[in-house]
């Protein structure tokens, strides 16, 4: 299976609280919600289309624990979805997966982990936010995609996706939709 890091990122690369003003608000972060004034349905598409190649979530403990206290009881129409993708958790901190089914905790070192369920057949591993995880996979050369929706506003601060470097990029599609958001897949550039 492949690993795909899938994000949002502000133009300056910030991937912190897209979703709502609470969302994470670690380290100060004022901006959540920054994604909402953007939002169309060519993203939506693009989100599906995503999930269509899917086979399993795997998630860092934080965004995990966003997703398992909210997607239970959302009733919008990425719920069903959420709701019934396996997800798996990388955690140092989690003893046992919280009450959100069809979740797993990654044994022993997460990287390790990850590899192993590489070598297994089937759809697409995605991560989503985790941007913590996201280092570890970078890190380790296990990320085979990149799908980014960038939006047109800068931030000047929170978390960024790529925060060490460098990483050789290859774009392989992109659009942009309607709202001025770029739609971009890149995979890793191993030969430079």
């Amino acid at each position: 299976m492949k690993v795909i890091v899938s994000e949002f990122v502000t133009l300056d690369g910030v991937m912190q609280g897209p979703g709502g003003a609470e969302e994470d608000r670690e380290e100060g972060f004022e901006h959540g919600g920054w994604q909402g004034p953007y939002w169309d349905d060519e993203q939506g598409k693009a989100i599906d289309e995503v999930f269509a190649e899917t086979g399993a979530f795997l998630l860092g403990r934080k965004t995990y624990e966003i997703f398992a206290g909210y997607w239970p009881t959302a009733t919008d129409e990425f719920a069903q979805v959420m709701n019934e993708m396996p997800a798996y958790v990388a955690s140092r901190t989690l003893k046992e997966p919280l009450e959100w089914q069809n979740s797993m905790l990654l044994q022993g070192d997460a990287a390790d982990a990850v590899r192993k369920l590489k070598e297994e057949p089937g759809k697409a591993l995605q991560v989503i936010g985790s941007g913590d995880f996201a280092q570890t996979l970078m890190a380790n050369d296990l990320v085979d995609e990149y799908r980014l929706m960038i939006y047109p506003i800068v931030l000047g601060s929170g978390k960024r996706l790529f925060r060490k470097g460098p990483i050789p990029l290859k774009l392989v599609s992109g659009t942009t939709t309607g709202a001025g958001v770029h739609l971009v897949t890149y995979v890793p550039d191993r030969e430079k």
